[in-house]
C-alpha cells in the first residue's frame, strides 16, 4: 500500500533514474540524512551512474553536496567513487570521501552544524538549486512525516528551488508524531527567543511542509538505514566513564548540579560515551534529560530503564541490535524522544539555557586545553567539527575525553600544542583520559598545563611534557602561555620521521 495519501502528489511518483535526469551539472544538492539515519538511499545512487557515465562520454559533471551531517555508502561513497562532488559540507565520516578530500579533489567546508540553517537561509553558501529528502510517508494535506532524522531537512524543503522526495516504506510508520518541527519566519533584528525552557519542551509541529508547486519527483523506496554495531567499550572507556561519573558526583556535593537529576546530558558518539551512558544507567541519579544531536544506543537503554526521563535530539545512530529494540518497543519510546532540526537541537541560546552538559570525544589536547577534534597531523582532516562546538562553547560543563595515547601506545593525545585548533583553551572546561580527570575551571595557562600533564597524560609521555613545559618558562619570551614554538610543532613531525614513537629523555621523539 502506498504512503502517499495526497492524490495531487502521487502523479509525480516515477523512477529514481528519472529523477536523477532532473539534476544538471555545477548545481548545488541538500540531501537529507544526519549519522547514518533517513538519507535517501534511490537518487543517490542513480545519479552517481548517471554522472559516471557522463564521464565516461568526456562530460564533466559534478554538483556540490550539502547534508545535516555523514550519511552512509549509498550517499557519499557512490558520488565520491565517481569524482561527483565538487564541494561537500558541512559533515562526513565515509572513507572513500575523505580520501578525495584530503587528495584535494573535494572542496570540504567544515562547519558548526547550528550554522548552517542560518547560512542557507541568507545565502551566504549559494544558490541551493535541489533538496532531495528521505520522508516516512506524505499525509493527505500534502504534509510529510519526517524520517529518523530531521537534520536540515526543513532548509532545504524552504529554500530549495526543486525539491525530489523519497518515501521510504522501511521506515517506522510509527516514527509520526515524534518530530517537532519549529517554524520561525522572523530574522534579524526581529527573532523571538526560542521557547524551549525544558529538554522535552515541544514547540513545533509534527509535520514538514513543502509547496508542492516545487516538488518535481517522488521515488518509493524500501531501504534500510546505515545502522553499523558499535565497538564494545573496553577497560579504557570504562576509566574514562568513572571520572566522570566521580567529578559529576563532586559537583552536587558542591551544590552545582542539581542532586540526582542532574542537568540535561549531551554525549557524543562512540564506545567511551556509550561507557558513560552505562555507567550513568548503573548510578543512583534518575530521572534525567538529554537535550543532544544523536539518541544512540545507551540513551535507549536509560529511557528504558527510567534513569533517563525523556531525550531530545535530531537523530538516531543506533546499532542494529538497538534499532529492533526500537522498533519492538516504539510505543514505549514515543512519547519519551523528540526529534528537532539540527538548527533548534544545537541552537546556542537553548544549549545555554538549558544549562546542559556536553560530553564530546577528540584527536587531542595540548597542554594549555586547546583541542584538535577532527584533523591528524594538522592537514588530514577525519571527519569534521560536527556540533562539538555548538554544545562545548555554550554548555554549563564542557567536557572532553580520550584515551591517553592512540596507536597502541605510540603517541600521546596530550601535546605540547595541537596541530589543528577546533575548540579553543576558552571553550575546554574538564579533560578526562583514563588516567585522571582535570579540572581547568579558574585556572591560568601554567596553572592547566601543570594539571593536564599530572592527570591526563600517560606515564609514558608525562616527563617529556613536564621537561617541554619547564624549558618553555625558562626560555619562553613570554610568560602567560609559555611556549617554544618550533619544539612545539616538531613533536608532530617527528613521528612522521622515526620508527621509534615512544619520547626520549630529554624530550625529543
Amino acid at each position: 500500500m502506498t504512503r502517499i495519501l495526497n492524490k495531487s502528489l502521487r502523479s509525480k511518483v516515477m523512477s529514481a533514474e528519472d529523477a536523477a535526469a532532473l539534476i544538471t551539472t555545477d548545481v548545488n544538492v541538500g540531501m537529507s540524512g544526519f549519522t547514518g539515519s533517513g538519507y535517501p538511499k534511490a537518487v543517490p545512487r542513480a545519479l552517481a551512474l548517471r554522472i559516471a557515465n557522463a564521464h565516461m562520454e568526456g562530460n564533466p559533471f559534478q554538483i556540490g553536496v550539502w547534508t545535516g551531517a555523514s550519511t552512509a555508502p549509498e550517499l557519499d561513497a557512490a558520488l565520491a567513487m565517481v569524482d561527483a562532488m565538487r564541494l561537500r559540507l558541512p559533515y562526513q565520516s565515509e572513507p572513500v570521501t575523505r580520501k578525495r578530500i584530503n587528495a584535494g579533489d573535494i572542496e570540504y567546508i567544515d562547519l558548526h552544524l547550528s550554522h548552517v540553517p542560518q547560512y542557507v537561509s541568507y545565502g551566504f553558501l549559494g544558490k541551493l538549486d535541489f533538496a532531495i529528502v528521505e520522508v516516512t510517508s506524505i499525509k493527505e494535506d500534502g504534509q510529510l512525516v519526517p524520517a529518523s532524522s530531521l537534520g536540515n531537512n526543513k532548509s532545504w524543503l524552504d529554500h530549495a528551488e526543486k525539491v525530489i522526495i523519497e518515501v521510504n516504506a522501511w521506515q517506522n510508520e510509527k516514527l509520526e508524531g515524534m518530530h517537532d518541527v519549529y517554524y520561525q519566519s522572523v530574522t534579524p533584528p526581529h527573532r523571538k527567543p526560542i521557547p524551549i525552557c525544558r529538554a522535552d519542551d515541544r514547540i513545533g509541529q509534527p509535520y514538514l511542509r513543502c509547496d508542492p508547486d516545487k516538488i518535481v519527483a517522488i521515488i518509493e523506496t524500501n531501504d534500510g538505514d546505515r545502522n553499523s554495531p558499535f565497538t564494545p567499550p573496553n577497560d579504557v572507556s570504562y576509566r574514562i566513564a568513572d571520572h566522570i561519573l566521580d567529578f559529576l558526583e563532586h559537583e552536587v556535593s558542591k551544590g552545582r548540579l542539581p542532586d540526582k537529576t542532574l542537568l540535561p546530558l549531551q554525549s557524543g558518539v562512540g564506545n567511551i560515551p556509550n561507557a558513560v551512558l552505562m555507567g550513568l544507567q548503573k548510578s543512583r541519579f534518575e530521572n534525567m534529560t538529554s537535550y543532544t544531536e544523536v539518541i544512540q544506543d545507551g540513551m535507549l537503554d536509560m529511557l528504558e530503564s527510567g534513569t533517563l526521563r525523556a531525550a531530545s535530539a535530531t537523530a538516531f545512530s543506533l546499532s542494529p541490535e538497538a534499532l529492533q529494540k526500537f522498533n519492538n518497543n516504539i510505543d514505549f519510546f514515543h512519547d519519551k524522544i523528540i526529534l528537532r532540526s539540527v538548527g533548534i537541537s544545537n541552537h546556542p541560546e537553548v544549549i545555554r539555557r538549558l544549562g546542559v552538559i556536553a560530553m564530546n570525544s577528540l584527536v587531542e589536547a595540548d597542554i594549555y586545553g586547546n583541542v584538535n577534534s577532527t584533523h591528524l597531523m594538522g592537514t588530514r582532516i577525519q571527519n569534521g567539527v560536527g556540533g562539538s562546538g555548538d554544545f562545548a562553547r555554550n554548555a554549563f560543563l564542557s567536557i572532553f575525553m580520550t584515551p591517553s595515547t592512540a596507536k597502541n601506545g605510540a603517541i600521546s593525545a596530550i601535546v605540547p600544542m595541537v596541530s589543528h585548533v577546533d575548540h579553543t583553551e576558552h571553550d575546554t572546561q574538564i579533560l578526562v583520559t583514563e588516567y585522571g580527570l582535570a579540572d581547568l575551571r579558574g585556572l591560568s595557562p601554567k596553572q592547566r598545563a601543570k594539571v593536564i600533564i599530572q592527570k591526563c597524560a600517560h606515564p609514558d609521555f608525562r616527563p617529556a611534557l613536564q621537561e617541554y613545559y619547564q624549558r618553555a618558562l625558562n626560555m619562553s619570551p613570554g610568560k602567560q602561555t609559555p611556549h617554544l614554538l618550533e619544539e612545539a610543532f616538531s613533536w608532530h613531525t617527528r613521528f612522521l620521521a622515526t620508527n621509534s614513537m615512544k619520547p626520549r629523555s630529554n624530550g625529543q621523539s
